[in-house]
């Protein structure tokens, strides 16, 4: 099975710059997407996407043209689950999960807090929130992939400067302390399981040619639960693929 995650940053915009005919040679059974910024209705192309073989499942914000979650997957799953359960967060369309025969995914966007400590708080209960949900639903699915933007760099290794974003929100002491105890609590970061060396990012701001300079952050991540350790096949970057602000990063898992 190969899964992908990938903030899209608007999805509209993505399709423009030939994202299906991306999608087409990748030809991934599963997607996940974050930052979708629009609904099934806004894209006349869908009927381009089901002729590709997927079916697509949409988690919109409530807010027009902004945030979303999407999960587009060739396997028809068993359930899909809308949500989390806490109205704050369903309501910015932060998460949707199918499950299918032996492997539950979740697409996932967590709350970015550089816009001030009003989203860092609310960043912060997210997080809280969201280790709660994961240890119950590792219980009742052990099998689990947690794909998405979770705008945070876990450690120093993950970000350009570490010196300099000591103090950014995404590399926070306290955020890093949680990406810390989210992993141990049972998940493995499956890129960094088998690419332990430097300078992979999966995102980079739009300035200072920061991407040609490859001065980025690792923030989207694919966290696979331990029961799955065994099945890991293969784990990548995709910075090729130029349709966001954010690469795809790819899983791989024989299952």
């Amino acid at each position: 099975m190969k899964i992908v995650t990938y903030n899209v940053n608007g999805l509209r915009a993505a399709l423009k710059k030939d994202w299906l005919l991306w999608l087409s040679a990748l030809a991934p059974d599963v997607v996940c997407l974050q930052e979708i910024k629009a609904t099934p209705d806004q894209l006349p192309e869908l009927h381009l996407l089901e002729e590709l073989g997927y079916e697509h499942y949409w988690y919109p914000a409530q807010k027009k043209g902004y945030s979303g979650t999407a999960i587009f997957t060739k396997i028809t799953p068993k359930h899909v689950e809308y949500g989390c359960g806490h109205e704050d967060y369903d309501f910015e369309g932060r998460m949707i999960r199918a499950d299918f025969d032996n492997i539950s995914v979740i697409s996932a966007y967590f709350p970015s807090g550089t816009t001030g400590d009003v989203r860092q708080d609310f960043k912060y209960r997210f997080l809280a929130d969201f280790q709660e949900y994961s240890d119950k639903l590792l219980q009742e699915k052990p099998n689990l992939v947690v794909s998405g933007d979770f705008n945070i760099c876990h450690r120093a290794i993950d970000i350009h400067n570490p010196k300099t974003n000591a103090k950014s929100s995404g590399f926070l002491p306290e955020e890093r302390e949680w990406m810390e105890n989210f992993i141990q609590s049972g998940y493995i970061d499956s890129f960094r399981a088998l690419n332990p060396d430097p300078h992979h990012y999966s995102w980079w701001s739009y300035r200072a040619g920061a991407r040609a300079k490859n001065l980025g952050w690792r923030i989207d991540y694919n966290m696979v639960s331990k029961s799955l350790e065994g099945k890991i096949k293969g784990a990548s970057m995709l910075p090729s693929a130029l349709h966001s602000d954010h690469c795809p990063v790819l899983l791989e898992l024989d299952l």
